[in-house]
């Protein structure tokens, strides 16, 4: 593990040599300067998102029941880059009332927010459900409400309840009970007043790394079958919920529910060479397809591609039956058209180059399945993370492939934003917010992609995971050293609230001085 003073020393020295690239120069067009040619409709959906488990800390209170990342992290507190855990998080649990008011000076009118499963449910099933949880969530939706503010709220971020993991998690076929119990539970306390809902977020993030891998908490590392047996539940788990919602809820309620599916862009390394463009395409098909054709096809079931190409691993590397599993013929058709909206989370893009193999792969595992190398371009900004680089028009493709592969699906962008090491003067957060969602509206207008709405992540400075509180997300500043966990505004929440207020971007609205410089960052 590292120690404090080296990841300080490497998070300063990063954040200095990415922010003065931007600052010295950039090779991007024109286009990004002055007001934008398109605005945003008065009715495009803005709005802020969060997620229970890195917000809301009060991990014991209130009867509350322990989830796969507090007995994780309670139990390997270096799983963390700083060793940190979400006892008390942005303490949210307690200031929910100061999220409110954040969330309203922003100007927007939708806040993206996820219920701990284990707050409600503390074992996880619905024969016991918690008195203080369903006080809480109906305070902070009501809240929500008097301040004109819709709530959309995600029934499953990643805080799977640990008895059920106990279980098998998302590889148990009993969790598509479980998570069917606990939405009709959601529906029945809060339907009244939520209208819409999500129920999984990132399949592909939580399977891929946290039972393919060990990137994640439940850190199975099962790789090559933990994630497709995730995949195939968790995605039967949505369809139950859907259907449950709209067969005995949504006609009395009248909302909406659909899934949040996450997607890197994709470019080939290699323009000219059309082996990287065949690459792409694998890609895409085994990182985004695999979850959303079953959805949004017209065929529904899992890609062709990604039938075949698993099918064939699994017999090449000797198993009697393939690693990912089949859906009957009942559950295809449940699973077609189970979503009102395509929920879409985009962070960044990667090259992709046609490659036949790479030692960093494990066998059986999806990348090896995949069969793709992925790279960074080296002159894209790193602002913080080592995944993380800006590339705004890879934005735009991801839309366009979602508006070619499955028509004109309502799209909701559900998460896009930044990571940084901190500080109050973020200019490279208001560049990249001003220029993704300028590819948004070329998607909108150009292209004519069925964009109805765009929830910045995040609102606050959270706990980011394995990152825990080093990389810095947050439209609001939060002051982790400090017992009252004081909430700051940074340039990019006026930025954005601006955006907001005049649905048109400004990109001199909030501008670097010419010789600005990066201020010293503490973990």
């Amino acid at each position: 593990m590292r120690g404090k003073s080296r990841v300080a020393m490497r998070v300063a020295a990063l954040t200095i040599i990415s922010l003065l690239s931007l600052v010295q120069g950039s090779s991007e067009p024109d286009l990004y300067r002055g007001l934008s040619n398109y605005t945003f409709s008065e009715d495009f959906m803005f709005g802020v998102a969060t997620a229970a488990f890195q917000i809301e800390g009060g991990w014991n209170e209130g009867g509350r029941g322990e989830s796969i990342w507090d007995t994780y992290l309670h139990k390997h507190p270096n799983f963390t880059l700083d060793r940190s855990n979400g006892d008390v998080a942005a303490d949210s649990y307690h200031k929910y009332e100061e999220d409110i008011v954040m969330v309203q000076s922003l100007g927007v009118k939708y806040y993206r927010l996820s219920m701990s499963w284990t707050r409600l449910l503390p074992e996880g099933t619905d024969n016991y459900v918690s008195e203080d949880g369903k006080k809480y969530y109906r305070n902070l939706f009501e809240g929500l409400l008097k301040a004109n503010i819709t709530p959309m709220v995600t029934l499953f971020h990643w805080d799977l309840p640990t008895p059920l993991m106990d279980l098998g998690g998302w590889t148990n076929p009993k969790i598509v009970d479980f998570f069917e119990d606990y939405a009709r539970v959601a529906f029945n306390l809060f339907g009244d007043i939520v209208k819409l809902w999500t129920t999984i977020n990132e399949p592909h993030q939580h399977c891929a790394n946290g039972y393919g891998n060990i990137f994640f908490v439940p850190a199975l590392d099962a790789h090559g079958i933990g994630e497709y047996l995730c995949t195939h539940y968790i995605l039967l788990a949505h369809a139950r919920a859907y259907h449950l919602y709209h067969s005995q809820f949504g006609p009395h309620q009248h909302g909406k529910i659909g899934i949040t599916l996450d997607s890197f862009g994709a470019k080939p390394k290699n323009e000219s060479n059309p082996y990287d463009h065949v690459a792409v395409e694998q890609y895409l098909q085994m990182h985004l397809g695999l979850y959303a054709h079953p959805i949004f096809s017209s065929t529904g079931d899992y890609p062709e591609f990604v039938r075949k190409r698993v099918d064939y691993m699994s017999r090449d590397q000797g198993y009697t039956r393939s690693r990912l599993p089949y859906f009957t013929t009942e559950e295809i058709a449940m699973l077609k058209g189970s979503s009102d909206f395509f929920g879409l989370n985009h962070y960044t893009t990667y090259l992709i180059s046609h490659c036949s193999g790479n030692k960093a792969w494990k066998v059986p595992s999806m990348d090896h399945d995949t069969g793709v190398c992925m790279e960074q371009h080296p002159a894209w900004v790193k602002p913080g993370a080592d995944w993380f680089t800006i590339y705004p028009p890879g934005f735009r493709k991801i839309l366009n492939y979602i508006k070619n592969n499955y028509g004109n699906v309502p799209i909701i962008v559900t998460e896009n934003g930044l990571c940084d090491y901190g500080g109050l003067e973020d200019f490279v957060r208001v560049s990249y917010f001003n220029k993704y969602l300028y590819q948004l509206l070329l998607a909108v207008n150009i292209d004519r992609c069925n964009v109805i709405g765009y929830f910045a992540w995040t609102l606050m400075d959270d706990f980011e995971w394995n990152d825990g509180y080093v990389t810095k997300f947050g439209l609001f500043h939060v002051d982790y050293e400090s017992p009252d966990r004081t909430r700051t505004p940074k340039l990019s929440a006026a930025n954005y609230g601006q955006i907001v207020r005049t649905r048109q971007i400004d990109f001199d609205f909030i501008k670097p001085p010419t010789k600005y410089q990066p201020q010293s960052n503490r973990l």
